[in-house]
């Protein structure tokens, strides 16, 4: 009971264990605020890879979503938001074509409503499954980041553990403020990889939410209890950037 009023992160540690995505909504938007949106999107195995529609039919039955991102509008402390979060538990977060085109859809609601954007990442990269369509959704889903800035619509990306491969090589990797929780994985291939890759010795906090900070690709790490709050302050410095935005 401790540990979940703790937001899943240890008393004694401070690990951030990893939360659902209905868990994320709760804790983070106004109560009852979010609002659901794209729920008719589903994989339709584009290219009927072996065994992909079993396995998706058991992340379903597990997590009781559709695809690995949930989408809609939501708020915090009042001001609207276009929101994506992601479902980790689901295929491990990875980006298919739903996945794309649902973090697509939001990054353009936020333009359409001028509101501030909010994802929030934890993702294995892309999904194989789905190949090439897969692959597409990180030139779409930077394309719709593009659409953000060019309208001065403030896109907001959090980085959660882990949020690796794809996704981190696309449209997280270029909001206009990129928060992290504490020691999340955040890396493209993998230290073991790397490793592989003839890189030498890597530091001991490589490819963590830390060393990204350390080296500009951060603007801050932010702990769990402290997340909404400084989302809030964000989003009142910047809910108006583009011209609709503001209260509910």
């Amino acid at each position: 009971m401790d540990f979940e009023q703790n937001l899943r992160v240890c008393s004694y540690c401070g690990h951030h264990h990893r939360l659902s995505a209905e868990k994320r909504i709760a804790i983070t938007f106004d109560a009852g605020s979010f609002q659901e949106l794209d729920t008719e999107l589903a994989s339709l195995d584009p290219l009927q890879f072996p065994e992909y529609r079993e396995k998706l039919e058991t992340a379903v039955a597990k997590t009781g979503i559709k695809d690995s991102m949930l989408s809609g509008l939501a708020a915090i402390d009042g001001v609207k938001v276009a929101a994506a979060v992601s479902e980790f538990a689901f295929m491990g977060g990875s980006m298919g074509s739903v996945n794309g085109e649902k973090v697509t859809r939001t990054l353009e609601r936020a333009v359409e409503h001028g509101c501030p954007a909010l994802v929030f990442t934890a993702s294995g990269g892309a999904r194989m499954q789905e190949g090439l369509y897969s692959l597409m959704q990180m030139a779409k889903t930077t394309a719709a980041a593009e659409k953000c800035s060019r309208a001065g619509v403030p896109f907001i990306n959090i980085l959660t553990d882990p949020t690796t491969g794809g996704v981190l090589a696309s449209y997280a990797s270029i909001a206009d403020v990129i928060l992290a929780e504490p020691k999340a994985l955040v890396g493209f291939a993998g230290a073991r990889v790397s490793k592989q890759a003839g890189v030498g010795k890597v530091p001991d906090d490589f490819q963590t939410a830390e060393f990204g900070v350390n080296h500009g690709m951060i603007d801050r790490v932010v702990p769990r209890k402290e997340m909404r709050s400084t989302l809030s302050i964000l989003l009142r410095l910047l809910g108006n950037a583009g011209g609709n935005g503001g209260n509910l």
